[in-house]
C-alpha cells in the first residue's frame, strides 16, 4: 500500500514538472474529451429510453423525466 501511494506520489510529480503541453496538443486533448463527453451521454440516454419501470424507480426516475432526458440532444448537458 504504501509502495503505491509513493508510485503515485512520484507520479505527480513528474507530471507536474513537464512543462505545458503545446496549444495544438491542449486543444486535441480538449476535443477528445469533448467526443467522450457526448458518446457517453448519448450511450445513457439511449439506455434509459429502454429501462423498465423498475429499473427507473431503482434510479429515483420516473417515466416522465426519463422520456424528457432520453430526447434531449447529445451536446446538452
Amino acid at each position: 500500500m504504501i509502495h503505491n501511494a509513493h508510485m503515485s506520489q512520484s507520479n505527480m510529480s513528474y507530471l507536474v514538472s513537464r512543462p505545458a503541453l503545446p496549444v495544438v496538443a491542449q486543444w486535441a486533448v480538449a476535443f477528445a474529451v469533448l467526443i467522450t463527453k457526448w458518446t457517453l451521454r448519448r450511450r445513457t440516454r439511449k439506455h434509459l429510453r429502454h429501462m423498465t419501470q423498475e429499473q427507473l424507480d431503482d434510479i429515483g426516475r420516473n417515466r416522465a423525466e426519463a422520456h424528457h432526458q432520453a430526447t434531449l440532444p447529445f451536446w446538452r448537458p
